[in-house]
């Protein structure tokens, strides 16, 4: 057997379990001080920016928790918003922005606060990060704007080229701050995850084991799920040096287009949901590409009896996205290690893609 702990991005992957835990008692401390902030932000809207694996928790956040929210949520990238500001500025629109940066110091991260400061100065501001001494922890509004600022533990600021506990505990914080849980059941909330994801990573490893590297990897789901399914799509990706080529799409949205993509040298991990109405389609698209491709070529997911992987937590997709994560986050670094790739750094040597994106030139707003 393969010891990938050899890698820190597999301790860090590893060090889920704990860090939920831990921080579930932690920060249910605050939230009823935040719950209150964000009530009386004074905000029409809450816009969740982030870059790449940063964006992909607005997605998720969107569609988890937009139907219990006061507040009409968007899910805005930081990349969208730095490249093209005016189609965001609306007259009577007051964001509440929250910035979500494993380092904090992205270049996209740093031109959102000059936007912020130069277009929406009296946007109120939540940034959710990492790195304690970054621009997202440390910077203060040019305005007046009220600010909020999570800095996830120390553990979290992943040393790794992926980013593995930085992603999920963004999610789980947000969840908790943009959710409907006291801090009582979000502290329950975590504990129930923490306990899943050791069983997770244990039928993680004993997957990676049975499982021979695939030319192709699909992840799909429903609702939030499909927007960890294109986390998941990416982690395999990028820590296989593109030699894995992935992509995602939610169930029933797969067949329009994406199932080309299949052969019968493809993986295809179906994410079951929790939603009883959304699982059926999810496990029709599971015996459709079994029939079609082959019964090797799927592998299924979730707190089902008919799962492959068993995830066993009851809880809400939005919370259960991050059990799911763990399977591809694991894969991601078997297939990487077996390719004889720097799991810690794939692109090693290459300087194509470096930990955190350099090289990006930000222009004024005037020059535009």
């Amino acid at each position: 057997m393969v010891d990938l702990t050899k890698w820190a991005t597999t301790r860090e992957i590893q060090a889920q379990p704990q860090i939920w835990a831990s921080w579930g008692q932690d920060f249910a401390a605050r939230l009823s001080d935040l719950s209150e902030w964000v009530a009386n932000s004074g905000a029409t809207e809450v816009w969740f920016c982030g870059a790449g694996t940063s964006a992909y928790i607005g997605d998720l956040l969107c569609r988890a928790l937009d139907a219990t929210s006061v507040l009409p949520m968007r899910s805005v990238p930081s990349t969208d918003l730095v490249s093209a500001p005016h189609v965001f500025k609306r007259n009577g629109v007051i964001p509440l922005v929250v910035s979500f940066g494993r380092s904090g110091n992205s270049t996209e991260s740093i031109g959102t606060l000059d936007l912020l400061d130069a277009i929406f100065p009296e946007a109120p501001r939540l940034n959710i990060t990492c790195n304690k001494d970054s621009a997202l922890a440390t910077r203060q509004p040019a305005s007046k704007a009220s600010q909020r600022v999570i800095v996830l533990p120390d553990e979290c600021h992943d040393s790794g080229f992926a980013m593995t506990s930085s992603f999920t505990t963004m999610i789980l914080t947000a969840m908790a701050v943009f959710g409907q849980e006291t801090p009582e059941e979000f502290a329950a909330n975590m504990n129930e995850i923490s306990h899943a994801a050791e069983i997770v990573l244990a039928q993680a490893d004993q997957l990676a084991g049975k499982l021979t590297i695939p030319q192709r990897a699909v992840f799909v789901g429903s609702g939030p799920l499909a927007f960890v399914a294109r986390e998941s799509a990416l982690k395999v990706m990028e820590l296989a040096a593109g030699k894995i080529p992935s992509i995602w799409d939610s169930s029933l949205g797969f067949r329009h287009g994406p199932k080309s993509f299949v052969d019968d040298q493809t993986k295809v991990f179906v994410f079951l949901s929790n939603n009883l109405h959304s699982c059926r389609y999810d496990e029709d698209l599971t015996e459709e590409v079994k029939a079609q491709f082959g019964e090797h070529t799927v592998t299924t997911l979730g707190n089902s009896a008919k799962a492959d992987v068993h995830i066993p937590c009851k809880l809400e997709d939005g919370w259960m996205s991050v059990l799911h994560v763990l399977i591809a986050q694991w894969l991601g670094v078997a297939w990487s290690d077996q390719l004889g790739f720097n799991v810690d750094n794939p692109f090693e040597g290459q300087g194509t893609l470096t930990r955190v994106v350099s090289g990006v030139k930000l222009y004024a707003l005037e020059e535009a």
